[in-house]
């Protein structure tokens, strides 16, 4: 099926002049961090029955604090207030105010607007509470890993224009904390998507520059001007393959202490999105079932291993063998700590007791088990060393019963153990959406017995398997599907976001692909659809 939006639709859901935006070189533009007024735009998100978080940024004329009211609304015009708030804002939180109404009712669609001291109102956004027990069907968008650089956001274009999405969900790599030239090379980036500032991120006006600079494109806006969206970060929001003590990308030597670096990007994270304070939450969606929202990366998580520290030394496989009997399955490496497996597990429990048909959980990296194929290593372009030796580590992990990446689940066998025991005990109908690899996949969770299902979701623009493989996508897919028995399908070339539809008795998941993301072109179609049943814990497709 392919949808097709019509640049007149896609205006039409924007509520800033999009045309502003679009030239090229907007993400450098100097006047983001100068502007004045409302600067990026609405947006909403934490949605409850008769609750939401509206968001916007104001900054005053004078540069000083200013108080700004929201009212939403059922119709469009205003005419009836159905809930407000006010709060101040300024310099200490970079202007940005969120403000909770409550009083809403449940299932409905409200607009909003903020109104500033001197009468001038923001653009007008739309969100939808969740519904109530009358609910018999619920539809997400989800997004995750969202290079500017590597290209344009079609995918939030082709989900803005849409006018049968419930909530939007996004799993994480909502930015990236690189300098220009890096990732993406220049060669490789699109002219005029540079963001600011032309380093990498390492200070909170760092943080907060990015933010404004990602969130000045205008498809971005349009998406949460149209829908209320749950987020949650993965590493690049702070630094590549971050951890409790630290990340890949951070240099203590250079860069300071990461401490200081990790609560500079939750500050920035939590003034810029449309998010609450709390760390994870859950939401019921009626009885259709409840969605939660973890944090896996900068709270708890355990210092993740690297297969290329690994496979070291005269006998690579030998040392891959020790690790796998040894430090690969310590008991104490958790990506959630022990207070949040905790809660997950009981608020699980407390979902299914409660009657919710489906229990969602959201994670920034895949749990499907995933190895690599001896075959990969034909896949590969020439004259790349970099991605052969890669791909010849995680050949040699997979001939010694490791999983190709160790920073997602697969480095944590023991949590991972842990969280779909406690999804068994629970007799919880699961659904897994994850994010992070920038491709499609589609598993079959399991934990001695069929446990649940994992949609994992394909980059917004970041590059995935394609960027190193010559190979046909179709061999690459029938290869990693027969080498790992929980996959039952992928997609290794394509971007794009999937949508999922609850309803009481089965769940489908929808992977879209945008034609490209080389040019502003919101068109998309869907790849592939794969459903669950209820109470049957395997796909049908």
């Amino acid at each position: 099926m392919t949808q097709f939006v019509s640049r007149r639709s896609l205006l039409t859901t924007g509520t800033l002049g999009l045309g502003a935006f679009s030239i090229p070189g907007f993400a450098q533009t100097p006047t983001i961090s100068a502007a004045r007024g409302f600067t990026h735009s609405v947006a909403s998100g934490e949605p409850g029955p008769d609750a939401m978080l509206f968001w916007t940024r104001y900054v005053p004329a004078s540069g000083d604090s200013a108080t700004l009211k929201v009212e939403a609304s059922e119709t469009p015009d205003f005419s009836r207030v159905a809930g407000g708030g006010a709060m101040t804002t300024g310099a200490w939180r970079d202007w940005t105010a969120k403000i909770t109404v409550s009083g809403l009712l449940p299932g409905r669609i409200y607009h909003y607007r903020f109104v500033a001291p001197d009468g001038a109102m923001s653009p007008v956004g739309t969100a939808k509470t969740l519904p109530d027990d009358r609910a018999r069907q619920f539809r997400t968008a989800i997004f995750s890993c969202s290079n500017i650089g590597f290209g344009f956001f079609n995918a939030y274009a082709h989900a803005a224009a849409r006018d049968d999405i419930d909530l939007c969900v996004h799993l994480g790599d909502y930015f990236y904390e690189y300098a220009p030239n890096n990732y993406p090379a220049t060669k490789d980036a699109i002219p005029g998507r540079v963001p600011l500032p032309a380093t990498e991120i390492i200070h909170l006006a760092d943080y907060r520059l990015r933010y404004a600079s990602y969130r000045a494109d205008p498809d971005l806006q349009a998406l949460h001007a149209k829908f209320a969206m749950i987020a949650q970060w993965d590493d690049h929001e702070s630094a590549n393959d971050s951890w409790e003590g630290g990340a890949q990308n951070h240099d203590p030597a250079k860069e300071g202490d990461w401490n200081t670096r990790r609560a500079a990007a939750i500050q920035a994270y939590r003034e810029w999105m449309p998010v609450s304070d709390e760390a994870w939450e859950s939401y019921d969606i009626g009885t259709l079932g409840t969605l939660f929202r973890t944090e896996t990366r900068l709270l708890a998580r355990t210092h993740q291993h690297e297969i290329e520290d690994i496979a070291v030394g005269p006998d690579p496989a030998r040392a891959l063998a020790a690790f796998r009997d040894g430090a690969w399955r310590d008991p104490t490496a958790t990506m959630m700590g022990t207070t949040q497996e905790a809660w997950l597990a009981h608020a699980m429990r407390k979902s299914v007791q409660a009657g919710k048909r489906w229990q969602v959980v959201g994670f920034g990296t895949i749990m499907g088990n995933t190895s690599t194929p001896p075959q990969a290593r034909d896949w590969l372009t020439e004259n790349n060393p970099r991605a052969r030796a890669y791909v010849d580590r995680a050949i040699m992990a997979a001939k010694a019963g490791l999983p190709s990446n160790l920073d997602g689940w697969g480095g944590y066998p023991e949590a991972r153990a842990r969280f779909l025991n406690a999804a068994q005990a629970a007799q919880a109908n699961l659904i897994v959406i994850s994010g992070d690899s920038h491709n499609a996949w589609a598993y079959d969770l399991a934990q001695g017995s069929a446990v649940g299902v994992e949609f994992a979701g394909q980059g917004v623009t970041s590059p995935g398997y394609e960027s190193a493989l010559a190979a046909d996508p179709k061999v690459v897919a029938k290869a990693m599907v027969a080498a790992n028995p929980e996959l039952k399908w992928c997609d290794t070339s394509r971007r794009g976001y999937m949508a999922m539809t609850l309803t009481p008795d089965r769940v489908t998941n929808d992977w879209l692909f945008v034609d490209t993301i080389k040019s502003r072109t919101p068109r998309a179609s869907v790849g592939h659809t794969a459903t669950v049943r209820r109470g049957r814990a395997k796909m049908e497709a």
